[in-house]
């Protein structure tokens, strides 16, 4: 019997000790470290306003966020093909995406810039899916209409738009893109690319979107219309801010000098410049 208990006792020292060499190993040894190809994880895709296509070095988690597209925008991008064979893409520059998002707030789709205003149809309700323009006429406010998503598409026109860029579904990016596709059609794409709203751009897409005015202030088709003032208040504001989350430092308008400058007004303003002292002292 004490045979057996002094077994007993050397098993359970053996299994102690080898416990304590296990700990020692796992406390004063070397540590384990990821293989490399590990420690090197790929970026996480997100989107930028900025479009900054450098390395991810730095990312934080609020940039791995993915931004809301009325705030997505490019910097130095051109039109074109994204890739041998693909369809034609138009570039979605801050300039671009500040006149989609005042269509959409012409248009009561602006949604506080949310993805939701994709989705809403004439009269207010939403669209249980983007998976293709709903082509639905809905009745509202003595009108009837069938246009639907951020820019109000009418079930032809979406027809055209898509087919000439080959867009697949109704999503955000391909309404984005057939957007930009009508400002071309109406010629008013190289004004928009002036980062100015003017009347001259309003008046030309006024035949388009029936809430944008005429030079003469009023709807192309007799609708309730946006005041030209308050399209451009809200166009420069959301340009402000789509230039400042890319990162473009705001243009400082030169001041102009006096002309013509022989006229007394010039030459008057020359001496109030230069002061009492400055002229006392024959400078």
């Amino acid at each position: 019997m004490a045979f057996v208990l002094r077994r007993c006792v050397l098993s359970v020292q053996r299994r102690l000790s080898l416990l304590a060499f296990v700990a020692g190993c796992c406390v004063a040894g070397p540590s384990l470290q990821a293989p490399a190809h590990a420690q090197q994880l790929p970026a996480r895709p997100h989107l930028l306003a900025a479009a900054n296509t450098g390395t991810a070095d730095g990312v934080t988690l609020q940039d791995l966020t993915p931004r809301p597209h009325s705030q997505v925008a490019l910097l130095n991008a051109t039109d074109g093909p994204a890739g041998e064979g693909q369809p034609f893409r138009f570039a979605i520059t801050p300039e671009r995406r500040a006149l989609l998002n005042t269509i959409r707030y012409a248009e009561g789709t602006w949604a506080r810039g949310e993805n939701l205003g994709y989705r809403i149809m004439f009269g207010g309700g939403l669209m249980p899916h983007l998976e293709r323009h709903p082509d639905r006429v809905v009745y509202a406010g003595g009108y009837a209409s069938a246009a639907a998503g951020a820019y109000q598409f009418m079930p032809f026109t979406w027809a055209r738009a898509s087919r000439s860029l080959q867009l697949p579904g109704f999503g955000p990016d391909v309404q984005d893109q057939a957007a930009i596709f009508l400002i071309q059609l109406r010629g008013a794409l190289p004004l928009a690319d002036q980062g100015a709203f003017t009347p001259e751009l309003a008046a030309r897409l006024a035949p388009e979107w029936a809430s944008f005015p005429t030079l003469a202030g009023r709807s192309f088709y007799g609708q309730p219309v946006k005041r030209y003032g308050a399209l451009k208040a809200f166009y420069e504001r959301n340009l402000a801010e789509l230039r400042a989350i890319a990162g473009v430092a705001p243009s400082v308008a030169e001041v102009p000098s006096c002309e013509p400058v022989d006229s007394l007004r010039c030459r008057l303003e020359r001496l109030d410049r230069l002061g009492p002292r400055q002229l006392a002292q024959g400078r």
